[in-house]
């Protein structure tokens, strides 16, 4: 038996492959399958079934294609319907696989039809739960992501709780939890870095999983703090149930190279998008006026998916050269499928061709500071609200990035504003996007709040109204 986590950081997820005695089973595969296929090849294997632990809202899951590629089955749990042939699986039914078993415990909460599957090892022995959104480590599944569903999140969250007790909590405390994200992911509030754990450790570890807790509190603790989700999640959750285009005509379509009369046609009357994903210190130097700057290295799917609103928005790319497949792939993987192209020597031949560039003010932590201290100065944090909470420099303003769009009128185009996040990345991109709504005045501030952390700027921390005397 072989259990293999695939991990993708971008996306805080992991997909699994199980294989015994020539045959395999993925679970909650991304949207590129070649991974999948190339590893049951080189062990002379066959990949039998693709087990969705739920309708996934934070990415478009690979199945459909990889169904097709290789004649596997694809199973869910109880309650799925979708508009492509599965097995809609029974609670309890078990899968075989070479020498194992696989049980499926229907474990609605996250969504209605969420799964866990039971891994049986070659001696009957209960080894592993792969437990998708249900349970993480150190937390549980968001119970308000479930597509087109009449059940409330209090609903769901009562469901969760019985699920966790009646099918998990059961389970032996020596049986290896292997959840589908880990921290960073906005599919729970409290996820752990660690990707794996015992199941014995988690019931004495994480807070959902307490044997004192009742319905009430367990659906007061789940439900509260829990942020909007990001806007693509119920489209890309709707995406899974429905089906999609193949990555194969994805990829071919959004990998090609286009000279700079052609950008700059397909950007100025085509509506296209330009996407530079670059790093910030390069767009800010130089950039093609009213590109938007999402860079590749960092939790590049989630935010595209969150800041750009239309799934179906034409998207042309600024690559540093060698990378336009992975971006291609990874705007896929969230299910923005019509990228057309790419400036063929990147921001090089736009330069070399006479064109505009724009360019973004940025300072180190130190000449901020110097500003700060010379007298008022507007600042945007653009961090998260808790973030914001736990501390910020004195008197700034908490613009999150995450809404923006809901959020531009809240930003005074009289005033210069100088921008900041955690390290630098999100700042970059809040800068981009204003700068593509004709809002110029602005400054970013490099190294982010952690640079200016090591500053004498005042800071001050949150402090909930209640306590004050």
């Amino acid at each position: 038996m072989k259990i293999e986590q695939i991990y993708t950081g971008c996306l805080a997820q992991g997909a699994y492959y199980i294989e015994s005695d020539g045959e395999v089973a993925i679970i909650d595969p991304l949207r590129e399958t070649a991974p999948y296929q190339q590893r049951a090849k080189e062990n002379g294997s066959k990949i039998k079934y693709i087990f969705e632990t739920h309708f996934h809202a934070d990415f478009v899951s690979g199945h459909v294609d990889l169904a097709a590629k290789t004649g596997a089955k694809i199973v869910y749990g109880p309650g799925a319907k979708t508009e492509y042939d599965i097995h809609e699986a029974k609670d309890g039914e078990v899968f075989h696989l070479g020498k194992v078993q696989i049980k499926v415990l229907h474990t609605p909460g996250h969504t209605p039809e969420s799964s866990t599957y039971l891994l049986i090892d070659e001696n009957g022995k209960e080894h592993a739960i792969f437990s998708g959104d249900t349970l993480f480590i150190g937390d549980v599944g968001r119970p308000d992501l479930a597509v087109k569903s009449d059940l409330s999140r209090e609903d769901l969250a009562g469901m969760l709780y019985e699920s966790l007790r009646t099918k998990i909590m059961t389970l032996p405390d020596d049986v290896v939890v292997y959840p589908a994200h880990g921290a960073g992911s906005a599919c729970g509030k409290n996820m752990s870095k660690e990707t794996t754990d015992l199941l014995g450790n988690q019931k004495k570890t994480n807070y959902a999983l307490r044997a004192d807790m009742s319905k009430e509190e367990f659906i007061k603790e789940v439900t509260e703090g829990i942020l909007p989700p990001p806007q693509y999640f119920a489209k890309n959750a709707m995406i899974n149930k429905t089906g999609y285009d193949s990555i194969d005509s994805v990829l071919e379509k959004g990998t090609v190279p286009l000279n700079v009369e052609t950008f700059e046609a397909m950007a100025n009357h085509e509506g296209a998008i330009v996407l530079d994903t670059r790093q910030p210190a390069a767009f800010a130097e130089a950039h093609i006026p009213n590109s938007i700057f999402i860079g590749i290295d960092g939790s590049f799917a989630p935010w595209v998916g969150a800041l750009i609103p239309d799934l179906n928005q034409p998207i042309i790319i600024v690559a540093e050269h060698g990378r336009e497949e992975e971006i291609v792939t990874r705007l896929a993987r969230v299910g923005y499928d019509n990228t057309l192209g790419y400036l063929e020597g990147g921001i090089e031949t736009w330069i070399e061709a006479g064109k505009e560039t724009d360019s973004v003010e940025s300072i180190p932590a130190t000449e901020f500071a110097g500003r700060f201290n010379a007298g008022k100065i507007n600042v945007m944090d653009v961090r998260k609200p808790s973030e914001f909470q736990a501390e910020h420099v004195e008197d700034a303003e908490n613009i999150p990035l995450d809404f923006i769009n809901e959020n531009m009128d809240k930003i005074d185009n009289e005033k210069h504003y100088y921008l900041h996040c955690a390290g630098g990345y999100r700042s970059m991109i809040m800068a981009s996007i204003l700068k593509s709504r004709g809002i110029h005045d602005i400054t970013d501030v490099a190294g982010g709040f952690s640079a200016i952390a090591k500053t004498e700027v005042p800071k001050t921390d949150y402090v909930c109204p209640s306590t004050l005397k």
